[in-house]
């Protein structure tokens, strides 16, 4: 790390570390097709297609890593946003629900559309730019102050209270252990579904991306003379940054969001190149484009509240167990289940891919 920074500089080294972390991620996560979406699917519809086992997968392998880093002493979260910093309940759980209700009517929440456009898919391209202007618009735009003033209602202190670790007083081999007990499981279900290969090893290369980013922005904080904050793996404010820098030209040093964007798509569209799986897709009507377009403005607005995506709140932050992150988790499941039930009646998976066998490589895949 320190030779990157030496050779760099330090703001280019951090983007450079944020580009091959988004780059691991985007592969493993295009070949693994993980998708919170489709595992509240099938979990809401007792389904057993493979997906939900793949989410287990990754959100368990980020639990594990992650508390190893901190016992280890390659690691404290205590000075993340995410813990450090005064939390919104009601901002968890609002934001949480209005996410989900997005990620099923945009068919996938804001990393799955990032990975979908690498391969070519124009709905997921046009719904990550609405996305992408939403939280902009919620963070410092227009709806900046109804995101401040529902943030407002039900707030907590950073610190201790919002650490479930502490809160719950299990310390973290105890929080290890939980996350060991949910990949014991995400093991078990994996062989008696006969999920894949490219499942298991996709989804844990998924949650080792989520452990890495912790590690390294923390790691590079360390090193740098300049502070820069430790950072999780998310979508959400990045996708803001990374649209305002390219309407506004801005002349800021380049950050690990920055890195991380384009490294997600480049890493999804090599996977998706190797495996011949570009296509491209488009809308089937006016009617298809419509939900797309209120999904994505529900997950801009609702992410940005809760200060986290599916994969900033639904990974990292449960990772690191902040307790507002675990709001919004458990708020996104709650409402994309309910918005699935009331919404779509047809069988789970139709705009979804299977996830690929190991022998699939060089055939083409579906879309």
């Amino acid at each position: 790390m320190q030779a990157l920074i030496d050779q760099l500089g330090e703001a280019w080294a951090l983007a450079f570390v944020g580009a091959l972390i988004g780059l691991v991620f985007g592969f493993f996560a295009q070949r693994s097709r993980f998708c919170l979406r489709s595992a509240v699917i099938e979990f809401s519809r007792n389904l057993t297609g493979g997906k939900l086992t793949v989410w287990l997968f990754a959100f368990a392998t980020a639990v594990v890593a992650t508390q190893a880093l901190v016992l280890s002493g390659a690691f404290d979260a205590s000075d993340a946003r995410q813990i450090a910093g005064r939390g919104s309940l009601s901002g968890a759980a609002i934001g949480g629900a209005l996410f989900g209700v997005g990620m099923i009517l945009a068919r996938g929440c804001s990393s799955r559309l990032l990975v979908l456009a690498a391969q070519g898919n124009l709905r997921s391209v046009m719904s990550g730019l609405v996305f992408a202007v939403t939280a902009q618009a919620a963070w410092t735009g227009a709806l900046s102050p109804l995101r401040e003033t529902i943030s407002g209602w039900w707030t907590v202190d950073g610190g201790a209270s919002r650490d479930l670790v502490q809160r719950l007083g299990i310390g973290h081999a105890g929080a290890l252990i939980f996350g060991g007990v949910w990949l014991l499981a995400a093991i078990y279900w994996a062989r008696r579904q006969k999920v894949p290969v490219w499942g298991w090893l996709g989804a844990i290369g998924v949650g080792l991306s989520i452990a890495a980013a912790w590690w390294a922005t923390y790691a590079f904080g360390k090193l740098a003379f300049d502070p820069h904050p430790v950072q999780a793996l998310s979508f959400t404010g990045p996708s803001a940054e990374v649209l305002t820098r390219v309407l506004f030209a801005s002349d800021k040093p380049p950050t690990f969001d920055l890195g991380l964007m384009p490294g997600v798509f480049i890493g999804s569209f090599i996977a998706a190149a190797l495996f011949r799986e570009l296509k491209l897709e488009g809308f089937e009507g006016g009617a298809s484009m419509r939900r797309y377009i209120v999904g994505a403005l529900c997950m801009g607005f609702g992410g940005m509240l809760a200060g986290g995506c599916a994969v900033g709140a639904g990974l990292s932050g449960a990772a690191v167990f902040t307790i507002t992150s675990w709001v919004t988790l458990c708020a996104m499941w709650a409402a994309a289940a309910l918005t699935d039930r009331l919404v779509d009646q047809r069988p789970s998976g139709a705009l979804d891919q299977p996830v690929p066998h190991s022998r699939s490589f060089g055939r083409p895949g579906t879309a």
